[in-house]
Parts: C-alpha cells; structure tokens; sequence
C-alpha cells in the first residue's frame, strides 16, 4: 500500500516509517517534549525591570503588614508566599528577561476568594499581577514594580464533561496537558496545543489567546471558548459561563476577557468546545527546494487533504541546522532550503492514508517536494515533533537571541511571509550569527529569530522598529499568538489605528478606573 506506491517516486522518495496501531490516549498524543520550565533554572539572575526599562510606578499602595494580616485571614498563610527565594521564580519570566519585586503571592482556589482579594486590593489601591503557568514570552505574567501576584495554581478543577456535547467547564488554573488528559477519558481533546502545554494554565491560554500548533484544524479560542467567569478589579463577578454553542442574547462579552491578558478582569473559570479525540494520526516530513513550492504545498495540503489536516509547520534550514547542532537531534532527510511539517488526524487510518498517499503522490511527481519521511509511530512522531518544538531551546546556545528584548512573533501575508526573513538577514549582515524563520505556514504565523554571539545594543537598534514597521507596511500584525504584555505595549500603534488604540483605553477605565488589573501591559504608555 503506502510502500508500494511511494517507492514509485524512486531516490528521492519519502522513507515510511512503521504505522502505528492507534494513537487514541494522551501518552500517545500530547506526550511532546516540554521545552519551559521555571526560570529560575533557566537563566541567571537578571536586572529589575523598573531600573532595565523605562517605566514609571503608577499611583498604587504599598503592601503593609495589615494588607498581609487580611489576606492570611481570607486564605490561610500556606497560601500566601512571603519569602523572597520562593517569590524568585514568580518575579521572572522564562526568558530571563524581565523581573518584578512582588513581595506577597496569593493562591485562591474559588470564584470567591479572587472576588475577595480583588474588592480588597481596589478598595486600598493595591496593583495586582495575575498570573498562571508564567510560561509567556512578553514580560506579561509578572510583575513589573511590586505588584501581588495572584496565581491560579490552586483553581485546578474541573467542573463537568459533557460527553455528548463535547463542553468541559473548568476552573482556569488548570494544566493545558493535565486538562487534555482528563477529556481524553471522555474520548476528546483540547483544541490547542502548545510546547509549554506541561506547564501553561488553559486561563492564562484563553487570557492572552494562545495559538499553537493546531490553529489551522481548530481555530482560535475565540471559536473554541463558549463561556467565561471573570472577576472585575471592583470584585464583580461576571458570569458569562454559558455551554451553549448558540447564544445570542446581546453582546458576547466572553470576547472582552480573551486576549486581554488580566488587564479588564482576572477569568476564574471556562466553558471550552472540546473536538472528538482522532484515533490515527501521520506526521509528514518534507523537503523542498523554494518558498515557492512550500506555498503551493500549503494550498495543495488544504485541497486534498481537507477534513484530515490538522497542522501544517514550516521550518528554514537554518532553523533545522540551529536544532542538529546545538541539540544534537537528526534531521531524518537530507538538507533542504525548506522543510514542511504536514500532521493529518482523522478517526479511520486506512482513509487517512489513502488520503495522505495521493497528496504525496501528486507533490512528489509535481517536483515541489524533493524528499521526505512518514511518520506514524508515536516515538517517531514525537521525534519529528521535537525538531520543530526544541528550535527555541536550541537557540539559546548560539549566544543572544534578540527576540529575549522583544518576542518576534508576526503575522504576514502568506506571499510575504519568507521575504521578511530574507530582508533582515540582508539588512544585519554579518553583524548577526544566524536570522533564521519557522513558524505556523497554515495560519501565516512567522517566528523571526536573530542571534549574536553577545547582545550588542547597535544590532537592536537596527532590528527595531524595522521589523515592525516591515510588518505594518504589509498590513500584518506585530504579535500573531503571544499577546503585547509589557514588552510590546508601546508598539501597538504598528498593528492598531489611534481610534482603536482610544476605544481600549476608555474599556480599560470603564471596568478598571483605577488600573490595578495587570498595570504597564498591553495598552501602551501615556505621552
């Protein structure tokens, strides 16, 4: 079957690998390496982030021994952290790169206890940071002066599955693996994966509207999540917890709480739409010869492949190389300019692969793919998975990457998605030891990754804002999955107009009139 006909293609043909049984379970589909772990163990520690970056401290309370005494009362002192060395973690964000001064963390468990604490801190003027698996990339998870930090580690539970409907109601701190191995019992999944789904909080997901891997199969969570329970800065809760997938009784204001990173209320708890779990899955490693053949690729995946295509990844040689040489992972093709990664999911394997077959059949004898490998065995899969997951990890080994100043994750018309590489590697020269791009090819989601043996400030200042004046000039947008946070507030007039930028400062005053919620993040600076 698969063999015969691939082996038609001849030297350059794809090598099968062998076909898994099934691949229904979570240790089968969500085992991906996870890449984020605390920061403390990560990176040294770095400068605070009032002194590194220009930033003045609003007009906010500080903590005070009576503060303390009330929230030991409303929580009990388990939780509630005080000391610094257990706080270092929670003041840092992954990268390493921006660091608060929170002297207090909170850990409610209820609806109730976030109400209490937020009246609490709004009545006496006390900033607050929420924050839950702080695996962000934009400083937006941490404090940037004193903030208290209000985790959702505790509020893991689930609430209901509806097997029928295919809705989980949860609590927003749980664990995206975690909540996707709890569905995967009701035989569903959770329609969003992510390198860091081993620690990430599906609230911290919904609150910045993350992305992933699989965006092109399930959509954004704006589609996914059908309800939302909020807690405002004054304590009000906002139920807004619906399951139904059709609801329209006056404005959806569920939308207000996604992707607004904490900044207009803290999410408590979720009603998400969870898909039917596949029960075959096959994992295609292509290589390719221009950017060209990987657009038409892309097109020739969404015809006939349709209903089974579930992701499709593009990775740059120099990406592949970064990862083979810093990680030590092998590449299970030859070298290539251009590599695609093309995941099919369906319920029945033998359709998938006929299906799979005849796309391969036809990009092969049409010369746009050169090269290639199949997977459907789930260590192989795994393996072909980390080569694209692992590309950031491996990036640190290079020296300075610039994307830990600024996250350069773009959205660009699919046209002009490599060509935004090709011009900044033009542009740096040999200033730069790699300038290479990867990133979501099936929903014009491009990772720009530039590193230097040591940061040099003269490198930054010609990086920035040339990419995000790039990015406007082609209508695209300066962050395509991990929100503004603090780091990119103040470029947000790239990818939105003044009017727009307007109507969210006076959403902001409307329903935080004294800014506590998550201050200094996503709206930019007043000048």
């Amino acid at each position: 079957m698969m063999a015969a006909r691939i082996a038609r293609f001849g030297s350059s043909s794809l090598r099968p690998l062998t076909r898994a049984t099934s691949v229904l379970g979570p240790k089968v589909f969500t085992g991906k390496k996870q890449v984020h772990t605390s920061p403390a163990t990560c990176f040294p520690k770095c400068e605070l982030t009032s002194k590194r970056y220009p930033v003045e401290r609003g007009p906010f309370s500080q903590i005070t021994p009576d503060d303390i005494k009330f929230f030991t009362e409303l929580l009990s002192p388990h939780r509630i952290i005080t000391e610094a060395s257990e706080l270092e973690g929670h003041n840092t964000d992954w990268l390493g790169m921006v660091r608060g001064a929170s002297s207090v963390l909170l850990k409610p468990k209820t609806t109730e206890e976030v109400s209490a604490i937020l009246s609490y801190c709004n009545q006496h003027k006390l900033a607050v940071c929420p924050q839950g698996g702080n695996t962000g990339l934009v400083g937006g998870s941490v404090p940037v002066f004193d903030e208290v930090i209000i985790s959702t580690a505790l509020m893991n539970q689930v609430e209901s599955v509806d097997s029928w409907s295919g809705v989980v109601v949860c609590q927003s701190g749980c664990v995206l693996e975690a909540l996707d191995q709890h569905v995967a019992e009701h035989g569903l999944m959770v329609p969003l994966d992510l390198g860091a789904k081993g620690s990430c909080h599906i609230g911290g997901n919904v609150s910045t509207n993350a992305g992933g891997l699989r965006l092109l199969r399930y959509g954004s969570l704006h589609g996914s999540v059908l309800g939302v329970e909020a807690v405002l800065a004054s304590g009000e809760v906002i139920d807004c917890l619906s399951t139904m997938k059709k609801d329209n009784t006056g404005y959806d204001l569920k939308h207000l709480f996604i992707g607004s990173e904490g900044t207009l209320g803290i999410v408590t708890k979720l009603a998400i739409n969870c898909p039917p779990r596949p029960q075959a899955v096959n994992l295609a490693f292509l290589g390719l010869q221009s950017f060209d053949d990987v657009l038409q690729t892309f097109r020739d995946a969404k015809s006939k492949l349709g209903e089974i295509l579930s992701s499709c990844e593009f990775i740059d040689r120099s990406s592949l190389e970064c990862v083979e040489e810093n990680l030590k992972l092998k590449s299970p093709i030859e070298p290539h300019p251009y590599y695609m990664l093309i995941e099919t999911s369906g319920s029945n394997g033998d359709h998938d692969e006929e299906k799979l077959n005849t796309f391969l059949e036809y990009v092969m004898s049409s010369g746009q793919v050169t090269d290639g490998t199949v997977a459907t065995e789930p260590s192989r899969i795994l393996h072909i998975w980390s080569l694209r997951e692992r590309i950031a990890e491996s990036l640190i080994a290079d020296g300075y990457t610039y994307k830990s100043v600024v996250v350069y994750d773009i959205s660009i018309p699919l046209p002009h998605f490599y060509k935004m590489v090709e011009d900044m590697r033009e542009h740096l020269g040999s200033s730069i030891i790699r300038c290479c791009g990867y990133g979501h090819i099936g929903d014009g989601n491009l990772h720009l990754n530039i590193t230097s043996k040591e940061y040099e400030k003269e490198i930054l200042n010609r990086i920035e804002p040339t990419i995000f004046e790039w990015t406007a000039k082609v209508k695209g947008s300066i962050s395509a999955e991990h929100g503004l946070g603090f780091k990119k507030r103040n470029y947000i007039h790239f990818s939105k107009s003044d009017g727009a930028v307007g109507l969210m400062k006076q959403m902001k005053k409307l329903m935080d009139p004294n800014g506590i919620l998550n201050p200094y993040k996503v709206l930019p600076d007043d000048n």
